[in-house]
């Protein structure tokens, strides 16, 4: 496991800071060149697909399969979405992993890496705890989660150990494959250019903050139609770009359920995607919304 400690470093925190930063200044250009028209419909197809690969991987790969154990699939899957999920630039899944289980073990309390509510219950204090849980803890916090503490199933399967190694080079594929497919597709260096643009900083810089306002707006604000011990809410209109993971209330009262989106007009993308799974004999031994147990946390609210 040498490597993979090497990767949860001083090199990973300066990468993550590269990946959050970079990306984030360039959305105000994108709005810019959007205007302009420097953007086509090949571009459009890069973001689109690298954005609905890594939010996949982020949602069902790391989140609902690996951290909290949602389902169960087979090894072609499991390391399909640990790839995917690299390619997100959040960090290897066995930090991700045990960082967010730590979470969920203090979460909104003393302990949690990422309560936006850990300086106080003031304007200020909000403030200050809002801009830390969505992306101060990850570029300055210390607060980080022990993998042997926090992940040891993780890190006695060899296939997410050796995906975890390979954080730098899947960070390069990410970095470089939406430019390699838009200039081969284009047939020039402009093609490339606008390919990297959109796919590869636009794409990160939206996914990053899409998720990282799961930690941040979902646990500051929100509908709670049902119990938990935290402050997590649900935000309707970060459904869609989180593919369900918005349905943050729900989650955190019932933090094993495959469906966060549980009630009427809730769209739930990951969960559509892991029913196909399911479906397909990918996934099994799903846990699947148990409406007794669902109406016993509604009537405790």
């Amino acid at each position: 496991m040498g490597e993979f400690q090497a990767v949860g470093g001083k090199l990973e925190r300066g990468l993550i800071w590269v990946f959050i930063v970079v990306p984030t200044l360039a959305v105000p250009l994108a709005i810019y060149f959007a205007w302009g028209g420097w953007i086509g419909w090949h571009d459009i197809v890069l973001l689109v697909v690298f954005y609905v690969i890594t939010t996949t991987g982020i949602g069902m790969g790391y989140h609902r399969c690996f951290t909290h154990g949602s389902f169960k699939s087979t090894r072609g899957l499991k390391i399909a979405l640990a790839v995917a999920g690299t390619l997100a630039l959040e960090g290897p899944v066995i930090r991700w992993v045990a960082d967010h289980r730590k979470h969920h073990k203090f979460s909104d309390r003393e302990g949690d890496p990422h309560s936006p509510w850990r300086y106080g219950t003031t304007a200020w204090a909000v403030t200050k705890g809002f801009v830390f849980a969505h992306v101060g803890w990850v570029l300055w916090g210390e607060d980080r989660a022990e993998p042997k503490h926090y992940a040891p199933d993780l890190l006695a399967d060899r296939d997410l150990v050796a995906v975890s190694r390979l954080f730098r080079p899947l960070v390069a594929v990410s970095l470089l494959a939406p430019a390699l497919i838009g200039g081969l597709w284009d047939r020039s260096w402009h093609g490339a250019a606008t390919g990297f643009f959109w796919g590869t900083l636009v794409r990160i810089a939206l996914m990053h903050h899409v998720t990282f306002s799961i930690n941040s707006i979902c646990h500051v604000t929100g509908n709670k139609p049902f119990v938990s011990r935290d402050r997590a809410g649900n935000v309707w209109w970060l459904a869609i770009l989180s593919q369900g993971e918005s349905w943050h209330n729900l989650h955190h009262a019932d933090p094993t359920c495959a469906r966060h989106g549980v009630l009427k007009g809730q769209i739930d993308i990951n969960a559509w995607f892991i029913k196909q799974a399911e479906r397909l004999g990918w996934a099994y031994d799903v846990r699947w919304p148990n409406q007794q147990r669902l109406e016993r946390k509604r009537a405790a609210a």
